[in-house]
């Protein structure tokens, strides 16, 4: 692959690990194409690489689910408050760009435990609760987009 290629995928690993922390844009599925692209146009070894980051980031989503799952059912909130939290921040993301999505998701999700808890207190803990479990999914998944960022830049150094 050229140089200007490995640039381009360079720039679309930032990009995946920017949709990471923001939570717009899938970001593992866009730094592992990235690194597909990069193993389809240089082959050989570097299908071991792409090999070793898809496995990286397949246990990192994986995990997400298992870490952020378990912290929520110690709190006691159930998926479908997520849901409608999740739902309302899509809306809230269009409504009131770049902060409307954790303003809506926090609202909604308070909203949904308020009215299954009748309890402010509780329902407040919920929601906050539910924003360490997105935390940890965010953190988890990063740290997965690191590590197959550098399977990748080994991978440059070694191919």
């Amino acid at each position: 692959m050229s140089v200007l290629g490995e640039v381009l995928v360079g720039l679309a690993i930032l990009v995946g690990l920017g949709g990471i922390v923001v939570q717009v844009l899938p970001g593992n599925v866009l730094v592992l194409g990235a690194i597909g692209v990069w193993a389809w146009a240089t082959g050989g070894g570097a299908w071991w690489m792409f090999t070793a980051a898809a496995v990286v980031i397949v246990v990192a989503e994986l995990g997400q689910w298992l870490l952020a799952g378990r912290h929520l059912r110690r709190a006691d909130v159930p998926w479908s408050t997520l849901v409608w939290g999740g739902a309302a921040g899509v809306v809230g993301f269009f409504v009131v760009p770049v902060v409307g999505l954790v303003l809506f998701f926090v609202g909604a999700v308070f909203l949904a435990e308020l009215l299954r808890r009748r309890d402010a207190a509780a329902a407040w803990r919920a929601s906050v609760a539910a924003l360490q479990a997105t935390g940890i999914t965010i953190l988890v998944q990063l740290a997965g987009g690191l590590l197959a960022t550098a399977i990748w830049l080994v991978g440059l150094y070694l191919t």
